[in-house]
């Protein structure tokens, strides 16, 4: 009897996945457990393996669409054996209820996490899954109005946004932040990290006059970050740090932790700093909710990585604030490499807290990153320049005495949510950071 191969659910709040590319061809033979397809949920894309062993008697999705999590993708048999041409019917039991799709949040943030859509199976509308409800309740989308394109004329996430873009709704009110699925904890910031000095990404097969097909990364960074624009006041303040310690440390220390194979880079300062600074300001470890302020217990940092062409992606370091900066700068070099590879797992891009991205590794002096929703606020790190600066030297007499000096300096930026903090919170959290980076020992 021939096997079904399901969209799986690559995560609790991963409720859709696009298909990026087949690995076997209908008429191939395939090993069970052998890679199958290749899918992208959350900006990270996964190998998905066969369920049994056979011929891969017919592909229902092609490369490219977007389908629900438990969606039949294809099937396997027998050689010869009859299969249906089209996508077979889905159970009911195969439907998501709204309690499987939208994840178990804190009680402080449950408030906000029911979208005004109606999530599951509608008489008239077919089924509506937590994406599509979500995106029709922030921009206040009638969904009776929206012509559904998907299987069986259901309603997909790509025909709300093509319903907003043909204008239908005009002027309409941006509505409060509401907290969003585990799944899109953590999304990526305008900024680059990881980018080798001098390259300008995705530069290298343009044409001018062509049209640059939207990826789901494109789309999904779009989304966020015009969302967290337009629901997060955004205040961003800037300071400055000589990071003579940090050098003298780094140098001292890079052979010591490239024994234990840890390339120690300057990143790794700053997460510690940061760690340092979330746990003395904890307001800053926080989300908003109607409720109140939720204060995570876990520190989990993530930082931005650019993938070039393909847009960036934000894999998290969990417990960040049990980890040396031994640890800190291991998990560092393993996160970046895995997501430049394209191995990362759906889960370590998710639940972070607090945001890192390093847009100086381009020459950037200053910049103003957009907030990873919901998290409180994003930290930008410019480039590191040797500086003449005035210092405070002693003199013969015993007192102090202006002199000049060269020193490596650093412009930091903390962009911050004005429901959450205020300006002196806000200064106080990155002065935190400013004084663990000069004293560091």
């Amino acid at each position: 009897m021939a096997s079904e191969v399901i969209m799986p659910q690559l995560g609790e709040s991963v409720v859709e996945g696009t298909v990026m590319k087949w690995l076997k061809g209908e008429g191939d033979a395939i090993a069970e457990f052998e890679a199958l397809l290749e899918v992208n949920t959350d900006k990270v894309d996964t190998e998905i393996p066969a369920p049994s062993s056979g011929i891969l008697l017919r592909v229902y999705v092609e490369e490219g669409q977007t389908v629900s999590a438990g969606t039949v993708l294809a099937m396997i048999g027998e050689a010869g054996e009859e299969v249906p041409t089209k996508v077979p019917s889905q159970p009911e039991t195969s439907v998501m209820t709204e309690t499987e799709a939208v994840p178990q949040v804190s009680s402080a943030a449950q408030a906000v996490a029911v979208p005004s859509a109606q999530v599951g199976r509608s008489k008239a509308l077919g089924f509506i899954s937590p994406v599509v409800a979500r995106i029709a309740g922030e921009h206040g989308v009638d969904l009776q109005q929206v012509r559904g394109t998907g299987r069986g004329g259901r309603i997909t996430k790509k025909d709300v946004l093509a319903y907003l873009e043909s204008g239908a709704i005009a002027d309409s009110a941006v509505p409060p932040w509401e907290e969003p699925a585990l799944g899109e904890l953590f999304r990526p910031t305008e900024e680059v990290f990881g980018v080798k000095q001098g390259s300008i990404p995705g530069t290298e097969v343009l044409k001018p006059g062509s049209v640059i097909p939207h990826t789901p990364v494109r789309r999904s960074i779009a989304e966020h970050m015009l969302r967290s624009k337009q629901v997060s006041p955004h205040v961003s303040t800037f300071m400055e740090v000589d990071l003579s310690r940090v050098v003298a440390h780094r140098q001292t220390n890079k052979a010591i932790f490239a024994r234990d194979g840890v390339n120690l880079t300057f990143t790794a300062y700053f997460l510690a700093a940061s760690v340092q600074a979330l746990k003395a300001v904890p307001q800053v470890n926080a989300s908003w909710s109607d409720e109140g302020v939720v204060l995570h217990e876990a520190v989990n940092i993530g930082m931005a990585v650019s993938l070039g062409a393909d847009g960036l992606i934000v894999p998290v370091i969990k417990g960040a604030e049990q980890l040396s900066l031994l640890a800190l700068s291991a998990a560092l070099n393993d996160l970046a490499e895995r997501a430049r590879g394209r191995k990362l797992k759906p889960e370590e891009v998710q639940g972070g807290t607090f945001t890192i991205t390093n847009h100086g590794i381009s020459g950037s002096l200053f910049a103003t990153p957009i907030i990873s929703q919901p998290q409180a606020a994003i930290l930008g790190v410019g480039a590191i320049q040797k500086r003449v600066v005035a210092i405070e030297v002693p003199d013969p007499a015993g007192g102090s005495m202006d002199a000049f000096a060269i020193r490596p300096m650093v412009y930091l930026t903390l962009t911050f949510d004005h429901r959450l903090l205020d300006g002196a919170i806000a200064d106080a959290f990155l002065g935190t950071i400013v004084k663990t980076l000069e004293n560091w020992a």
